[in-house]
């Protein structure tokens, strides 16, 4: 058929149109342009367009153009074969709107269908595309909700259905990829169609328009058309007419056209539409050919990446290599049927597929593959089967199933291609990114970051999960957070942070990276929640992501999602919930929640209960809090900022040190910037510094609830001392100076911290004096800097600094001090390499120091200087640069004299300078006398000068100021600039006798700001004595205006002479403002701080003098030295008065500064401070500032410093004196624990309360509160007993004491009435504390007149410290034993047990039978502990008591200490007393118990039976135990004496054996470090075949043993090798295996492993570790050695001597001689003692000077060899040249050889020729 000559003509104003750009975009120049053979000249036009349009293509696509063209002419103008080079796939850059394609439903969403398209494409089906009709009905819904209900799409479309569709538009979907919008409607589908062009037999696409009696009408997109459907032909499709609804697709079959095509009959029978094909006469052409159509073909060409087809009688189409069947094998000339996939109407390309399930009647497309859902699976061990270049490779998969990879999928996308290296890989991995139906093929891609991503699908992702993500964009409800490109999840409103964000925008942009946690995740609808929340992200709880994670008692961290008025519902992870009711809200009542929670709170909550299968849980906020509250009452170890401290290195990181501070071992950091005010010091330190080292002078700066910081800067640790800090922001204000560091450095300033936490900003315009462009060439991190306060911030609590120069006062002498720092803290640096470092050179090193002169031999001269030679620093390389060689004209050999500039121990290079000005004769230097200096070297932070013609050097540093910075080059110092010095002292101590000078640039405009006051005065020395005018008078100082103009200051101890000091005067009153007094210097202060200045050095100059007015000092004539704190400390003695000056009370500790001279303050705790309790509320209004006080010295010390005084007159605590004491705990159990001044404490027992006994005695007393005491006794470690009674503490006035007290059991009598405190109740009885030392009992017959069960009943009446009246019945004087009585009848006072009880009565006579058994025995120790032990909760208390030294009872019973001294006294007295009173041995108790038997099991002998009845009692009679005659007794008491002392000398006896696990533990609890225990454990365990046991031990030793003890651990490691090795796997023992080698040092490891393997016989693993280790270790001598004696072991001789050969390769040259000789000794042991020996004779031979060698080699011949070889051996050895010292050792060996083996004649021989030898050296000496 003809094509029409409309296409024609508009085929060439296309082209007239469009001259050089071509029309629209062409795929690509390999596709066919496909059109009738008839028209030539079209396919040459088209051709062209083509080409034209390519020019602008890639460089790899133009030189195949280049080609076509050529073809093109060749071909004259015919170009089907040419374009028929390449098939390529329908790639997404060709797919042009209006472009036609076949379609297969994917999935259906409310709005949207997805589709598949071919070639691996998708497209996106609207609602709106569908057909007029649906999209009316749905306008019509939107208006009207009355009418009729409208189909959705999930009814009209299901995955798998195939579509006619075209490409409505192209979209830019958000991350600039292509989004392709399809359309279904029939009117954009056939718009080529006509109603003349419609013919019977053709398959068209249309959608269901309304549905009427007989049928429906079928809307085709044909206007003019009418199409019906009629019914009949519905029901062929299915039974029910009622299936086809309005917008319904189908595709039908024209059955009959009628009118002109103006009526159109269908019908829909799948069968009858999968069998048509498209026939030539029904009118197709390129115009209106449609997708889906069934035709038949025939094959033009077949390449390798597809096909080209012929249909239609004169169409081309192509089938890529996805739509040719992989069963069949194509030729040239097969028939084909063929469905037609896409057109494209501008190229006039069509593509077609031969896959039989678009071509087969009956098939149809799977919309998933067989084998489920595999997008986002990882595929391993993939093979490459063809590469198609231009559009992608397959690849098969382990299971045979094929996928493709699309080309932008072979590579990542910012590489260039190569696909050759790519087909040439063996396997690959690839990532499944999904199933395209239309093609039934997995795509996949071979991108490594596309597989690499850990999130992929949404069932990657699990609940609890952190993720990172990017904003993608924010909404009312939420904000969207994309975690991938596919995947995206919502964070909703609540959950954008910890609180609700009134402006979320503020805080989040759009592409902001944020890290979230998920909440939940729905991977079928692929919904996916996160959440913000910062408490949430950082929990370190276990997390609830299922009811059966929340088990009871569990804690976890959930928000609060719904608040009612019964509690609160919160919510955690995967949507579990439970409810807090209200009861559980808070320890407070809550009334109303919705007060105290908000929604999206997150809190802590502890599962109450949980039932998973119901899915409910009760929660609780209370039980957390408590349980939290519980925790934090145990007292942390803390450390306050400003202390002074010493630590321990525990670890060395990047950035700092991690210490633990003795003596606690409290963890703190110690930032490596911390380590020093000088940059460049604090990583020769850190280098320095090793694990264990104990680091000292350091002091707390800041901590915080994770860490405690501390730091060694001098200037930060000074600010601390002195209190030169704000503590919190409060106390910072505007012009207020502080030390600091630089903490971050920023473009718009730096922040400097300052100590408590406190961080400035110091802004970019308050940095420097000059303008500064950069922030970061300014200050380094870590500088220690001064800073001014400028502005404040109270709301946001921030404030802003300033670091100018000019701005801030640097205290006067600060510079020197910090020299004299920094030289200090580099001295110990090299003193510590030194020490680490044994070698000789490096401690040599170490001594030497600037200005030392050496004795020097020239090296070499090069141009740069020269290098020297000492016989001293051998190995030390020394230098001079050329400057320091200049006018000396040096030959090699030269001898030279040298000063030392520097010396770097690190490198050991020393640089040396021989100038004849430096070399000179040093000249001496006056103080204060001014030079010009010259620099010599520079080494970073300090800089060494020399000082004109004197021949002196000393050190400066090159910065004058801490706030100093060399913004340029040429501000910053170099060698051989000039400086103007002044000398402050001429040979400095702390600088190793170098002078101390103060230095500035020669050019006047860098000299140094002076302080505002000082109007430049240069300050004034000590002892100058000057006039001033009084300025101001303070109660502690007077300030003093000098006549120059300065400052000074006269502290309160200077005014007069100490004579003339009344006390409670006020010193400084008696000077008035502006008179003019006469004033000598004594030191100095800074103007900043006022700290007094060392006096160590008397000559630096000061801001501020401090000055004296005492008239004895003002004598010039005598010369008074100055005292330094330290001498004015030592001349101090505890004990003595002194004068001193109220100086500062501390409100917090209630304790009071009390300064006693200048330099030294000592301090006066409350308890010193006042003797009235009355006086404690208001300490400090007894005393005022300046304000002159008697005190005695309590405590004194230099080291560490500490100055403690009294103002009570007493300075020690003695007995029997009184004291104030503060309560610091209240225990029922002793009474009372009290703090006592001086560092004493003590306890009150409850009856020294009070000399008339109160009930209740310790419910008058608090915490804190202060009591007078008397001390009655001390027991050494400064713990006294007290007494609070008034007869005690002021016998005078006291009335007559009610309860005495009583000291002794003599006091006491039979009869007498006694009141007492219940101690506890047991079933020995009631415990009455009468005394502080003495406890009755009364028995519990004796207790009441009532019958009870058990004693607890007595107990719950009578608690401790019950007040009662009891008579005394019985007292053992020798036993110390009161019996008691609480009877009503003895005490006159009621029964104990109240009548309401209802119990009954004692009978008469019962008591008596019971006291009589009763008194005949006390009771044992063992009893009595456990009769007190035996109330509940006391058990703990009762022991420790006993160690307050506050009586617990135990010992009255029965004191072992003093019975035992008792029979030492009167040996005779055991003897008189009678078998009845006579208590069993200490060992044996009447009940017969053994020491092996817990306590716990014992039945006290007392315990007779106590029935519930009386009758049990009235038994108890009969049940008595036999008595035993005396000799029995003492036979008992002997053979237990006996065992006793036998079991004490075995737990003595090291030497034996523990026997069971109780054993060990003991011996590990004393030496836990000892491996050999540990080893015995694990050999114990072992024994028994208790193999899980041993291991335990042994994990157990290797967490013990402390990490010092490398070797003691690695004894632990070797063991649990072997124990792997003889019980477990081969699996077992390797990991042990790399366990030990991660954490020992590996080689020894690898070497105890092997000689494990070989000791059991496991030569293969021996030999695989040995050959692992001569790879690791190949350096290491050792290893080789024992590689080669396990080969000779083995037999293996050839084996190591290749061996050999390789260590000799692998090891330094210098070792070569001794290995080759110990393989020769191994040869001699173990393999050919012929070959050792030939190995010894070639080394000896290249070095006979060897003699230790020849020695080994006489040994192991006299062991080894024949009597010939030796004896040759040996006149070889005495002939070698060397000392005649080593040839008289080998003639001594000879003799030694042949007296033992040789005989008489052979033993001569060898005199002779000793006489030989010694005659032979004479005369070569006498030559």
């Amino acid at each position: 058929m003809l094509q029409t000559p409309e296409t024609t003509s508009s085929m060439a104003s296309v082209e007239e149109d469009f001259p050089r750009g071509g029309t629209s975009r062409k795929p690509t120049e390999s596709k066919i342009v496909v059109q009738r053979t008839e028209v030539d000249n079209l396919f040459q036009s088209n051709e062209q367009t083509e080409t034209k349009k390519r020019k602008g293509a890639s460089k790899e696509d133009g030189t195949k153009l280049k080609k076509q063209k050529t073809v093109d002419k060749k071909e004259d103008g015919l170009t089907l074969n040419t374009a028929a080079k390449c098939v390529e796939i329908l790639h997404i850059k060709n797919v042009k709107e209006g472009m036609l394609m076949l379609g297969c439903v994917k999935e259906v969403t409310d709005f949207e269908v997805t589709v598949s398209l071919p070639c691996g494409l998708q497209g996106f089906l609207s609602i709106k595309n569908i057909c007029d009709s649906y999209a009316k009905l749905l306008s019509e819904q939107l208006d009207s909700p009355d009418t009729e209900e409208i189909c959705s799409l999930q009814h009209l479309f299901h995955p798998g259905m195939v579509l006619r569709c075209v490409v409505d538009r192209l979209d830019i979907a958000k991350g600039g990829s292509l989004s392709i919008q399809l359309s279904i409607n029939p009117k954009t589908v056939n718009k080529s169609l006509s109603s003349s062009t419609l013919k019977a037999g053709m398959v068209l696409s249309g959608c269901v328009e309304s549905s009427e009696d007989h049928g429906c009408i079928v809307d085709v997109g044909v206007s003019g058309t009418k199409a019906f459907l009629p019914k009949s032909a519905i029901t062929v499709k299915s039974n029910n007419p009622e299936e086809l609804k309005v917008g319904q697709y189908v595709t039908c079959l024209v059955e009959a056209v009628k009118n002109d095509g103006r009526v159109v009959h269908l019908s829909v029978d799948p069968r009858a539409v999968a069998q048509t094909c498209a026939q030539a006469n029904q009118g197709w052409n390129l115009t209106n050919i449609l997708p889906g159509l069934l035709v038949k073909a025939a094959v033009k060409k077949v390449t390798k990446h597809g096909m080209f087809l012929d249909f239609l009688s004169s169409f081309s189409g192509q089938v890529d290599f996805l739509h040719t069947e992989q069963t069949s094998s194509y030729s040239e000339g097969d028939q084909v049927r063929a469905c037609v996939l896409y057109v494209e109407p501008s190229s006039r390309l069509v593509g077609l597929s031969l896959r039989s399930y678009l071509v087969q009647p009956g098939t149809s497309v799977d919309s998933t593959p067989a084998d489920g859902d595999r997008a986002g699976e990882v595929v391993k061990g993939c093979s490459m089967t063809a590469l198609h270049h231009m559009s992608g490779a397959v690849l098969e998969m382990p299971d045979k199933t094929l996928a493709f990879v699309h080309r932008n999928h072979l590579k990542e996308s910012n590489e260039p291609s190569n696909e050759n290296r790519v087909l040439a890989m063996s396997e690959h991995t690839c990532r499944i990114l999904n199933f395209s139906p239309m093609d039934q093929i997995h795509f996949v891609s071979l991108r490594k970051s596309v597989i690499d991503k850990p999130f992929y699908r949404y069932q990657d992702l699990q609940a609890g999960q952190i993720v990172e993500g990017k904003v993608s964009v924010l909404l009312s409800h939420g904000m969207v957070v994309h975690i991938s490109d596919h995947i995206k999840g919502l964070v909703p409103r609540t959950h954008l942070s910890d609180i609700v964000l009134k402006n979320p925008e503020k805080k989040y942009s759009e592409g902001m990276k944020v890290k979230c946690r998920v909440l939940s995740v729905d991977a079928q609808n692929k919904k996916l929640y996160l959440t913000r929340k910062k408490a949430l992200i950082d929990s370190s709880l276990r997390l609830f992501l299922s009811y059966s994670d929340a088990r009871p008692g569990r804690v976890s961290h959930g928000y609060i999602v719904c608040i009612k008025d019964f509690g609160c519902i919160v919510r955690f992870y995967n949507n579990v919930k439970g409810l807090v009711p209200l009861s559980e809200l808070s320890s407070e009542p809550v009334v109303s929640p919705e007060d105290v929670f908000y929604v999206g709170q997150v809190l802590k909550a502890k599962v109450l209960q949980c039932d998973s299968d119901k899915a409910k849980m009760v929660l609780s906020f209370k039980a957390v809090s408590e349980g939290e509250t519980e925790e934090a009452a145990k007292p942390a170890l803390d450390c306050e900022v400003g202390k002074r401290l010493e630590a321990k290195l525990l670890k060395k990181s990047v950035n700092g040190l991690e210490v633990a501070i003795l003596p606690e071992e409290i963890r703190a950091v110690l930032p490596t910037m911390h380590l020093s005010d000088h940059v460049s010091n604090c990583p020769a330190l850190w280098e320095s510094l090793q694990e264990g080292d104990v680091i000292s002078n350091l002091i707390c700066f800041n901590k915080n609830k994770q860490n405690i910081s501390v730091t060694k800067k001098p200037t930060v640790r000074w600010s601390l001392e002195e209190g030169v800090v704000a503590k919190d922001f409060s106390e910072i204000t505007v012009g207020r100076q502080l030390i600091g560091w630089i903490k971050n450095i920023m473009s718009y300033g730096v922040f400097v911290e300052f100590p408590y936490g406190l961080v400035g900003l110091a802004p970019k315009s308050a940095m420097t004096d000059k303008f500064l462009s950069d922030t970061t060439a300014a200050f380094q991190l870590g500088q220690t800097v001064v800073a001014k306060v400028t502005n404040l911030d109270e709301e946001k609590r921030r404030f802003l600094v300033t670091l100018k120069v000019s701005e801030v006062i640097s205290p006067a002498g600060d510079a020197q001090t910090r020299l004299i720092n920094g030289l200090q803290e580099r001295k110990a640096v090299n003193e510590m390499l030194a020490v680490r470092d044994s070698s000789e050179l490096r401690q040599q090193l170490a001594a030497l120091s600037a200005g030392q002169k050496l004795k020097l031999t020239v090296d070499a001269v090069k141009d740069s200087g020269a290098t020297f030679k000492s016989d001293d620093l051998s190995s030390a390389t020394i230098q001079a640069t050329k400057y320091h060689v200049m006018g000396v004209n040096l030959t090699a050999g030269q001898k030279v004299t040298a000063v030392v500039l520097h010396v770097d121990i690190m490198s050991t290079c020393v640089h040396v300078s021989i100038i004849s000005k430096l070399v000179a004769k040093k000249k001496s230097l006056t103080e204060g006398s001014n030079h010009t200096a010259m620099i010599q070297y520079i080494d970073k932070d300090f800089a060494v000068i020399s000082l004109d013609d004197t021949a002196q050097l000393t050190m400066i540093q090159t910065s004058s100021h801490l706030n100093e910075v060399l913004l340029s080059e040429s501000y910053k110092l170099k060698a051989g600039m000039t400086l103007t010095v002044e000398v402050i002292e001429p040979s400095c101590e702390e600088m190793q006798g170098l002078p101390l000078v103060a230095w500035q640039r020669s050019a006047p405009k860098r000299q140094r700001t002076t302080s505002e006051n000082q109007s430049g005065s240069k300050g004034h020395c000590f002892g100058e004595i000057l006039q001033g005018k009084v300025r101001t008078v303070k109660p502690t100082c007077i300030q003093v205006t000098l006549e120059d103009g300065s400052t000074g200051s006269v502290h309160v101890s200077e005014v007069m002479e100490a004579a003339d000091v009344c006390m409670k005067s006020f010193p400084t009153s008696s000077v008035k403002v502006g008179s003019v007094v006469t004033a000598r210097v004594i030191g100095g202060r800074e103007a900043s701080s006022h700290r007094f200045l060392p006096f160590s050095h008397p000559k630096f100059t000061y801001n501020i003098c401090e000055l004296t007015l005492i008239p004895s000092k003002m004598d010039a004539s005598v010369d008074f030295k100055p005292v330094t704190a330290k001498e004015k400390l030592n001349s101090l003695k505890v004990g003595e008065e002194i004068t001193g000056f109220v100086s500062k009370f501390h409100p917090d500790r209630k304790s009071l500064d009390i300064t006693t001279d200048p330099c030294v303050t000592g301090t006066v705790e409350l308890l010193a401070m006042i003797t009235d309790p009355k006086d404690a509320g208001h300490p400090e209004k007894l005393y005022k500032l300046g304000q002159a006080v008697r005190v005695k010295v309590v405590e004194v010390s230099v080291k560490p410093h500490r100055f403690v005084l009294s103002l009570t007159g007493v300075y020690k605590l003695e007995e029997g004196s009184t004291t104030l004491g503060m309560v610091t705990k209240i225990l029922p159990q002793v009474g009372l624990h009290v703090k006592l001044p001086f560092g004493g404490v003590g306890t009150v027992s409850v009856t020294d309360l009070a000399d008339a006994y109160k009930p209740n005695p310790l419910d008058t007393y608090s915490k804190d509160q202060l009591v007078r005491c008397s001390l009655l006794g001390n027991n050494n470690n400064n713990k006294w007993q007290l007494s609070l009674r008034p007869s005690r503490l002021n016998p005078q006035q006291a009335k007559p004491v009610k309860d005495l007290e009583v000291e002794s059991v003599a006091q006491l009598k039979v009869g007498q009435m006694i009141r007492g405190y219940v101690k506890s109740v047991g079933e020995q009885g009631v415990f009455i504390r009468l005394s502080r030392s003495i406890t009755g009992r009364a028995q519990l017959q004796k207790s009441t007149k009532y019958l009870f069960g058990k004693h607890k009943v007595l107990s719950e009446h009578l608690p401790p410290n019950m007040l009662l009246t009891t008579k005394i019945l019985s007292i053992n004087r020798e036993e110390e034993l009161v019996d008691l009585s609480l009877l009503p009848a003895d005490t006159g006072k009621p029964d104990v047990l109240p009548e309401s009880l209802g119990l009954p009565l004692r009978p008469a006579g019962e008591e008596k039978k019971h006291d009589t058994k009763k008194k005949k025995r006390p009771l044992s120790d063992s009893e009595q502990k456990q009769a007190e032990s035996q109330i509940p909760k006391k058990k703990k208390k009762t022991r420790k008591s006993k160690t307050d030294d506050s009586d617990s009872g135990v010992e009255v019973y029965f004191r072992e200490e003093e019975e035992e001294e008792k029979e030492d006294e009167e040996p005779h007295s055991a003897k008189q007393v009678s078998s009845s009173s006579a208590g069993p041995s200490r060992l044996q108790v009447a009940a017969g118990f053994s020491w092996d038997v817990g306590l716990s099991s014992l039945k006290p002998a007392s315990a007779a039976q106590e029935g519930d009845s009386s009758d049990g009692e009235d038994h108890d009679g009969g049940t008595k135990p036999q008595k035993k005659s005396r000799h029995e007794l003492e036979q008992e008491k002997k053979v237990a004496e006996k065992a006793l002392v036998q079991r004490e000398a075995e737990l003595m006896d090291p030497s034996l054996r523990p026997e069971d696990a109780a054993a060990f533990e003991r011996l590990l609890l004393a030496s836990p470090n000892s491996s050999l225990l540990w080893l015995q454990f694990m050999a114990h365990h072992l024994q028994a075949t208790q193999i899980e046991q041993a291991r335990a031990v042994a994990e157990r030793a290797l967490k013990t043993i402390s990490f010092r003890e490398e070797q003691e651990k690695l004894n632990v490691w070797v063991a649990l090798l072997n124990l792997e090795n003889m019980y477990g796997t081969e699996e077992s023992l390797k990991k042990v295996f790399e366990r030990a080698v991660q954490f020992c040092e590996p080689m020894p490891v690898y070497q105890q492993l092997a000689d494990i393997y070989a000791k059991s016989d496991k030569t293969k693993e021996a030999e695989g570790l040995y050959k692992m280790m001569v790879k690791r270790f190949r350096q290491n001598k050792a290893v080789w050695l024992s590689y080669g004696t396990f080969l000779l072991q083995q037999g293996q001789s050839d084996a190591a001597s290749g061996l050999l050969q390789r260590a000799l390769k692998s090891l330094p040259s210098k070792e070569s001689v001794d290995v080759i000789a110990k393989f020769a000794q191994l040869e001699f042991r173990y393999g050919d003692a012929e070959k050792g020996r030939s190995m010894f004779d070639k080394v000896l031979t290249s070095y006979p000077k060897r003699t230790d060698l020849w020695s080994v080699f006489i040994d192991l011949l006299v062991k080894h060899g024949a009597q010939k070889d030796i004896r040759a051996l040996f006149d070889r050895v005495i002939h070698l040249s060397v000392s005649v010292k080593k040839i008289k050792f080998f003639f001594k060996r000879y003799l030694e050889y042949e007296k033992k083996h040789g005989t008489p004649q052979s033993i001569q021989s060898v005199k002779e020729k000793a006489v030989e030898f010694v005659e032979a050296k004479g005369t070569e000496a006498a030559n």
